[in-house]
């Protein structure tokens, strides 16, 4: 007679980890990658971090040496951000699905980084659990957005797969940074939760705002507020 015995802790554990997703992080603040692994390995046991890098060239090289199964993307980085990421490695690795994870959520990003070819794209305030179901999903084969920011890519792409935003002098006018800035400040931020969210200091965002103003001929938070809500930068 034969013996059946209970599969042992270690055995459940091992299977869960070769079942996991395989994430790679790309973002070029430390210690958001480091609170994004933290969070990853706490909220979820179906996603493991295999590696991250914090530049373009950092992340080409790890991910087409470990070969993930999903790149979580920063957007806005030095060298490019993460559209040059996916320029340069989709071609040589077109299995692994890029998911940008980004504090903006201004439409042109969200269109650019799609048409890059990322699979999804949401923004910083998700949570761990969040996170973790987004990449399964991208895992998966399916697309995932932020609430909201679906709509932006339906518009763009019923326009046409090759159409352009219409142009705004006064909003070209104003930096990638002071876009950030302002969305924020519309929607009620405080310069230190600002500085916070966009990891600049408060003398930064001050002088940020002073340069909106002086180059929007606005004069306060008020008008600033409604000029970013006319161009749905909100």
């Amino acid at each position: 007679m034969t013996e059946e015995h209970d599969e042992s802790p270690e055995s459940r554990e091992a299977e869960q980890e070769r079942s996991a997703v395989r994430v790679y992080i790309v973002d070029d603040h430390a210690l958001f990658r480091a609170g994004v692994r933290a969070e990853l390995g706490t909220a979820d046991d179906r996603v493991r971090v295999i590696g991250e890098a914090g530049s373009v060239a950092e992340a080409v090289a790890g991910i087409e040496h470990l070969r993930p199964e999903v790149v979580l993307l920063d957007v806005h980085m030095p060298d490019g951000g993460g559209v040059e990421v996916l320029r340069r490695v989709r071609e040589r690795c077109p299995e692994v699905v890029f998911l940008a994870l980004s504090v903006s959520d201004a439409a042109e990003d969200v269109i650019t980084t799609i048409r890059g070819g990322a699979r999804g794209y949401v923004t910083k305030t998700i949570s761990g659990r969040e996170l973790a179901d987004s990449i399964c999903r991208v895992s998966d084969g399916d697309a995932v957005f932020s609430p909201r920011l679906a709509g932006f890519v339906l518009d763009a792409f019923a326009e046409g797969p090759n159409s352009a935003p219409v142009g705004d002098p006064e909003l070209d006018q104003l930096t990638r940074r002071e876009r950030e800035v302002l969305r924020l400040l519309a929607r009620g931020y405080a310069y230190r939760e600002i500085g916070s969210e966009l990891f600049i200091s408060v003398k930064t965002v001050e002088t940020h705002v002073s340069s909106v103003l002086r180059k929007t001929q606005l004069s306060n938070r008020y008008e600033l507020s409604k000029w970013a809500s006319d161009r749905r930068l909100i």
